[in-house]
């Protein structure tokens, strides 16, 4: 994950549904009145960009129309949740510096309406080029994947829908992790498709070793120090379990490179996330560990955070 989390930018679309799930709650107001109460809550503190987004997720009020209220104030508008709990929530932001993520509940990413909750990571925009690395790699949908350190199930959640006819594995050591995972996979409908397992990383695919076409992974990969140093909302509300990575970010992704070897099916690729200024280091362990093809990509900004690398093929794949 990357160490500093604003929410999706503003102005970016989001998926439906917007405002309270399931909600058929509507509260009339003026344009005029929302601007009065969102200058008055801004100037409580906090980012413009975060109260904007608790409007449109919660609010249902996208981003787009708030905008035109500046021009038309006397336009009438219609939130999907009030007011009043929606200053309930930007108080709780402000006063424990709690994610607003997990305050409402739920998180966009890619195209998915995700449900969070504290002991979870966070989904974050730049993990969505995961998926679109590993589309561009694989010639052809993979039989068998894996998703290890599937948090939200959001990378288990985005392949299986990118290749219908595939099976995954969704891993995790944390339980709470692994029983969001399962309620955000059943929403989805993949239940069937993406089966979770229970343990650390290569662990609980042992009956899968030799036949996993694909890999991809998002581990702790922050350095304790820069952890302990990050902004309250990450450190002290998303698990550490998702971020510490050890003394130099690298503990747990040496053990998933380790184990890539024997786990991989020939030519099988793993792709990785990891932190910004690893790429070299994450690199020189794919290739002591024998995998081919390593290259390193960039996230959303421009900085190399990705990498991939491939098992060689066997000698008759490459016949």
């Amino acid at each position: 994950m990357t160490s500093q989390w604003p929410p999706p930018a503003a102005g970016r679309p989001g998926p439906e549904p917007r405002g309270r799930a399931g909600s058929r709650f509507q509260e009339v107001l003026s344009g005029a009145t929302l601007l009065v109460w969102r200058r008055r809550q801004l100037a409580l503190g906090g980012r413009t960009e975060d109260l904007d987004w608790l409007l449109d997720l919660m609010g249902g009020l996208r981003w787009a129309d708030l905008q035109r209220l500046r021009l038309a104030p006397e336009r009438n508008i219609q939130l999907q949740s009030p007011l009043a709990s929606l200053e309930a929530l930007w108080r709780r932001h402000l006063d424990f510096q709690e994610p607003l993520q997990y305050l409402a509940g739920r998180c966009p990413w890619r195209d998915l309406m995700l449900a969070v909750a504290p002991g979870v990571l966070i989904p974050r925009q730049d993990t969505e080029l995961l998926v679109e690395l590993a589309a561009r790699l694989i010639e052809r949908p993979p039989a068998v994947w894996a998703d290890l350190g599937t948090g939200s199930g959001c990378l288990a959640i985005a392949l299986a829908r990118l290749w219908p006819q595939s099976r995954g594995v969704a891993v995790d050591l944390s339980p709470v992790a692994l029983r969001q995972a399962g309620a955000n996979v059943e929403s989805a409908g993949l239940a069937q498709r993406v089966a979770l397992e229970a343990g650390s990383w290569w662990q609980p695919l042992q009956p899968l070793w030799g036949r996993l076409e694909l890999v991809v992974a998002n581990p702790p990969y922050i350095p304790t120090a820069v952890w302990t140093d990050l902004d309250p909302v990450v450190r002290d509300h998303e698990p550490a379990l998702a971020l510490d990575g050890g003394p130099d970010g690298l503990r747990e992704l040496r053990a998933i490179v380790t184990g890539a070897g024997a786990a991989l099916a020939p030519g099988g690729w793993l792709v990785l996330e990891h932190h910004h200024d690893q790429g070299e280091a994450v690199a020189a362990l794919l290739a002591a560990a024998g995998l081919e093809e390593v290259q390193s990509h960039p996230d959303l900004q421009g900085v190399q955070r990705f990498a991939s690398a491939r098992i060689p093929p066997s000698r008759h794949d490459s016949a």
